[in-house]
């Protein structure tokens, strides 16, 4: 006898209806899975003949052949289990007739028959509701994160033997409803600028990159606070709007970084990996692809620390996104592109010992001065926005009885430029002014007489790049929306400038 049953497998972020045919016949006793399953799916054939088996049904002993449908698509995890157990079991007479048309399954089988959850369920759920599927079944523990998603029922269930039952109508089982959080995505409290003490002129250029999504690089001597200005970034962000929080926790449960307290993430990522990171991790990859830490960190802040000592080979591999703010990422079953618009924020010591042009004697050569400098190339360099100091602490600044300005008041100011620029590019598909266009910049960032006087002198005195050039007018663009100014004026652009005027200083 052949059955259907329905699942979901994901491509990137697409997601596609798989059938699950598997027919029953006579012949010699076996089970075979084909239609481009990987290796955790061969596997099912003993997860799925143990879980039936102790859940009290008698697997057949004839001919099974399991076909994932469409053959062309090449499918990987273990969420096809319980979609492959159903189908055995109604072929076999222990189901009645109920309608697979409208319903999917999700999950994976343990041996003693129970449903374990699954990675990438929110992201299922929201392509079956594209494709048409009103009903999907899935793991308790996945329920809250797919009941996200409205318009389409979930069922939650514990076990093989009551999906069993459900699907009989011997049980009912209600769907599950989302329930929104107010500690959900909460950001940690212990957190906020008014810990820094002094630094104005880095917080300062903080609150400018994060009003307009800047890249930035913090440099200085050990134990400047630059490391800790950058964990409070997250502080000053806008919330997440809804259409954004989905769009990250899918990226996060496809990753299996989603728990199921807390199905739906609503703060920006704030995403910070150690150097010795590999090229895989840190963009995506793998055997079977999966998102890597600038995918992660989409919509939030991806924070290199002492950002010399990653390998200059996987530095480089952000040059691209960066640029798109998408990655690709090329396999021989085809290819997939996860999304990646972050901010990026790294620090770093101006030399190996860490003291090149502070008041604490530099021990360090020119040669190796020059080499640790060289490790960031000047192509990623000039896709900084945003080049700040951070210069000693002094002693005075620590004891100072002044209170500092807080996250919140600085999150105020942030949440009004990025308002303004939200008005301004409602019309043309981005959110924010470090996306701006080449042909964008000629329609709202209009120069001056002076203003472009002065950056031609900036542009030959500092040999920026054409890069550099377009960089610098949209920063100054984000000072003067701080500023609630509708046009750029000379001190915007001073500013501006003087965020690129590191270069020399430093041998960047």
């Amino acid at each position: 006898m052949l059955s259907i049953v329905k699942s979901i497998t994901l491509h990137g972020l697409n997601g596609y209806i798989i059938e699950v045919q598997v027919d029953v016949s006579g012949g010699i006793p076996s089970l075979d899975i084909i239609g481009l399953p990987d290796a955790s799916i061969k596997e099912a054939k003993e997860r799925v003949r143990t879980a039936i088996k102790n859940c009290g049904y008698e697997f057949p002993s004839r001919k099974i052949i399991v076909n994932l449908a469409p053959a062309s698509i090449r499918k990987s995890g273990s969420a096809f289990d319980i979609a492959i157990a159903i189908a055995i079991l109604f072929s076999c007479g222990y189901i009645n007739d109920f309608n697979f048309e409208k319903t999917a399954f999700l999950g994976e089988l343990s041996l003693d028959g129970n449903v374990n959850c699954v990675n990438g369920v929110l992201p299922m759920c929201i392509e079956a509701k594209k494709l048409g599927i009103e009903r999907i079944i899935v793991p308790k523990l996945n329920a809250k994160e797919a009941s996200i998603v409205t318009g389409i029922d979930v069922i939650p269930v514990t076990s093989l033997k009551q999906t069993v039952s459900y699907l009989n109508k011997e049980i009912v089982i209600n769907p599950v409803k989302f329930i929104a959080n107010e500690s959900i995505g909460k950001v940690d409290e212990g957190i906020d600028f008014s810990d820094i003490k002094g630094q104005s002129n880095v917080k300062r250029a903080i609150e400018v990159a994060a009003s307009g999504g800047h890249n930035c690089l913090l440099i200085g001597s050990p134990g400047s606070g630059k490391t800790m200005i950058a964990k409070r970034i997250t502080t000053i962000l806008p919330k997440l709007t809804f259409n954004e929080a989905l769009e990250v926790t899918k990226i996060h449960s496809i990753a299996g970084k989603v728990t199921d307290n807390n199905p739906l993430i609503t703060t920006r990522p704030f995403r910070a990996p150690h150097h010795t990171i590999s090229e895989i991790s840190l963009v995506g990859g793998g055997v079977v692809p999966k998102p890597g830490e600038i995918s992660l960190a989409h919509y939030g802040v991806l924070f290199l620390d002492e950002v010399a000592e990653f390998e200059k080979r996987t530095l480089e591999m952000l040059r691209g996104p960066l640029e798109d703010g998408t990655i690709t990422i090329g396999r021989s079953g085809g290819t997939l592109t996860y999304p990646s618009r972050f901010m990026l924020v790294m620090s770093m010591n101006p030399c190996p010992c860490g003291y090149y042009g502070s008041e604490k004697e530099c021990i360090c050569t020119d040669v190796a001065i020059k080499k640790y400098i060289g490790k960031i190339s000047g192509p990623l360099l000039d896709r900084i926005d945003i080049q700040v100091e951070a210069s000693s602490i002094k002693y005075n600044d620590l004891n100072s009885c002044t209170k500092e300005e807080s996250s919140e008041t600085i999150k105020r100011r942030v949440e009004q430029a990025r308002l303004i620029q939200f008005n301004r590019y409602k019309n043309d598909n981005i959110f924010s002014n470090s996306e701006l266009t080449p042909k964008l910049m000629e329609k709202y960032c209009v120069l001056n007489d002076k203003c472009k006087s002065i950056l031609e002198k900036s542009y030959e005195k500092l040999g920026l790049s054409a890069r550099a050039y377009g960089r610098i007018i949209k920063v100054a663009r984000t000072i003067a929306d701080l500023d609630n100014s509708t046009s750029i004026n000379e001190s915007h652009l001073l500013e501006a400038i003087q965020y690129r005027s590191l270069d020399k200083k430093y041998k960047l």
